[in-house]
């Protein structure tokens, strides 16, 4: 072989000085050149398959992530709102138990969270005393102090439910207030941080110049203010509907003023409660701020029925009514409008929401958690067997 090569080579180098290596190589091994060709064959074959198999498993996660967002389009236009409402009403008397101011703002707080764990749309605090009282001006006078309580517990449920970034508007220094900050948060859905994203929220009315039939400016806790379809007087309270196109370069948001209701009627969501003061138990009944009052009203006592063996029917607005420190029997007896001693005869279903009790008393704010608890599948069995649930 060795002889054969220089016979070769020397044979090109008569022929030509130029002649390439290259040449010489191909000509010596053609052996190796068809296996290189089949290498790179081979190899051409191998990198077509991995490009279609990483095209196919792109097209299956298309076409995976196609369906899903067809069905999450079809559940959400599918799901409807929540028509109906649940009140729930307590005396303001349940903070004179508590032995100190910041027992009595913690107690707030419990009855506060209790009520939002369950999704209750109005809180009516109502006085045992009888007094006239239904504003939450005024100045808190001391523990014990008759008539107060039910202000002090009113102001407390407002500021809770309050979104963090509207509180300084709403609510000015006060003595009631003087441990809120303590409480633990709510964490409602309208609570919102500035960067979370929704299709509602919770705004104040600026005061500040804007051209005449433009709206009005509102702040809604977002790095942009919101101008809103009305023109409205500064240092209102409103609910915003967010346009769902907004432009990235604009300075300010679109939206339009929407009742406060709509985020719950339409889109489902729970959107806090209202406070309410009543100054005796009949007001609770008489003052109900819906057209046709309440159409299922609750009472809750330990010489109740068994709520076990209760079923609710469809309604429109829930009432489900605690008593104080002395149950709803006190506050029949200091109500000078009702003619009856019996509490049952008040309410449409009288319930023991706590059968066989270990203790000899419960609570309030113990009671209100108790009761939602054992309501809450009821309530959803009621409209489930109608077919007309709506969350």
């Amino acid at each position: 072989m060795v002889s054969a090569c220089k016979n070769v080579y020397r044979r090109c180098s008569e022929k030509t000085e130029n002649c390439s290596l290259s040449a010489i190589c191909s000509f010596l091994q053609p052996e190796e050149r068809l296996d290189w060709k089949k290498r790179k064959a081979e190899r051409n074959e191998a990198k077509k398959q991995t490009k279609e198999a990483k095209l196919i498993k792109q097209l299956e996660k298309q076409k995976q992530q196609d369906t899903a967002d067809g069905e999450n389009l079809e559940q959400s236009q599918n799901k409807k709102g929540r028509a109906y409402t649940v009140s729930v009403a307590l005396p303001g008397s349940v903070l004179d138990n508590a032995q100190s101011t910041e027992l009595r703002t913690y107690l707030a707080g419990q009855i506060a969270r209790a009520c939002v764990v369950f999704c209750v749309d109005e809180i009516v605090v109502f006085d045992e005393q009888g007094e006239d009282v239904k504003s939450v001006e005024g100045e808190f006078k001391g523990v014990g102090k008759k008539g107060h309580a039910c202000i002090q517990l009113a102001r407390i449920l407002q500021y809770l439910e309050c979104p963090q970034y509207l509180r300084k508007w709403f609510f000015p220094k006060h003595k009631d207030l003087q441990y809120a900050g303590l409480l633990n948060p709510l964490d409602s859905p309208h609570h919102m941080r500035i960067d979370d994203e929704s299709e509602y929220r919770e705004g104040i009315v600026l005061d500040r110049p804007i051209k005449q039939g433009k709206g009005s400016l509102v702040n809604c806790g977002m790095r942009k203010d919101v101008r809103i379809d009305k023109q409205l007087q500064s240092g209102l309270r409103v609910t915003v509907k967010l346009s769902k196109t907004q432009s990235p370069e604009s300075k300010i948001c679109k939206g339009a003023v929407v009742a406060p209701h709509l985020p719950r009627t339409e889109a489902g969501l729970y959107w806090g409660y209202s406070v309410r003061l009543a100054s005796c138990l009949s007001a609770v009944f008489t003052e109900s701020p819906y057209d046709e009052g309440y159409d299922l009203t609750i009472g809750t006592s330990e010489r109740g029925s068994s709520v076990d063996q209760t079923t609710l029917s469809p309604f429109k607005h829930l009432l489900v009514v605690f008593g104080g420190l002395q149950g709803l029997e006190a506050s029949v007896d200091t109500d000078q409008n009702l003619e009856v001693t019996d509490p049952s005869v008040l309410f449409d279903l009288y319930l023991n929401t706590c059968p066989d009790q270990g203790s000899r008393t419960i609570r309030t704010e113990e009671a209100i958690l108790v009761s939602m608890a054992g309501l809450r599948q009821k309530i959803t069995a009621a409209f489930a067997s109608n077919g007309s649930l709506n969350n």
